[in-house]
Formats: structure tokens, C-alpha cells, sequence
């Protein structure tokens, strides 16, 4: 069945980095254009980052030039390198793969960014 699982978050002082992971199995990851979204509590569900098939990249204003999203076709994986961490940056971070009309949701894994 398919699967996303994330796992890196924690908590990280202001200025920090964390590395997220997504393992994906289950669906021809290759073909999938992934994201990464991230829900504060009381608040909507916001699109951090994203990359296409192709390599094609795209970030939210908020996180550019400090997060980076990057994947392995080999290992289906899917990566968030986030540098320069803030406090507003604190949220339930999840893994999200597209396809058509085929969308699957990872369980999210929790950022803290305080001191």
C-alpha cells in the first residue's frame, strides 16, 4: 500500500537547521511531483516547497533562499533542508505526493523552533 513516512523533525534552537526526510514506497515515486506542506495549530495547512517530476523546484516567499527541497528517485525519497530556522517556522510539517488525480498525504512530523 502506498506510504509516506516522515521522519527529522525535533526541536532546534532560533538559527538552527533540520533535515526532513520522506520515505515514499508503494506508487512510481518517480513520476510524482512532491511537497512539503506545514499546519500550524489554528491555522490552514500552507504549501512550503515543492518539486516536480522533472527537478523543477518551487518555495513559498516565507521560506526562500533558507530551505531547500531535494529528492532521491533511487531510494524514493524526498528531503527539506531548512537552515536559518525562525519560531514562525514552527509547525506540523507534511510530505504530500501528486499525480493526477492521485494524492497522498505522510502523517507529518513536528518542528519546533524556540530557545
Amino acid at each position: 500500500q502506498v506510504q509516506l513516512v516522515e521522519s527529522g523533525g525535533g526541536l532546534v534552537q532560533p538559527g538552527g537547521s533540520l533535515r526532513l526526510s520522506c520515505a515514499a514506497s508503494g506508487f512510481t515515486f518517480s513520476t510524482y511531483a512532491m511537497r512539503w506542506y506545514r499546519q500550524d495549530p489554528g491555522k490552514g495547512r500552507e504549501l512550503v516547497a515543492s518539486i516536480t517530476s522533472d527537478g523543477d523546484t518551487w518555495y513559498a516567499d516565507s521560506v526562500k533562499g533558507r530551505f531547500t527541497i531535494f529528492k532521491d528517485n533511487i531510494k524514493n525519497m524526498v528531503y527539506l533542508q531548512m537552515n536559518s530556522l525562525k519560531p514562525s517556522d514552527t509547525a506540523v510539517y507534511y510530505c504530500f505526493a501528486t499525480y493526477g488525480r492521485f494524492d497522498y498525504w505522510g502523517q507529518g512530523t513536528q518542528v519546533t523552533v524556540a530557545s
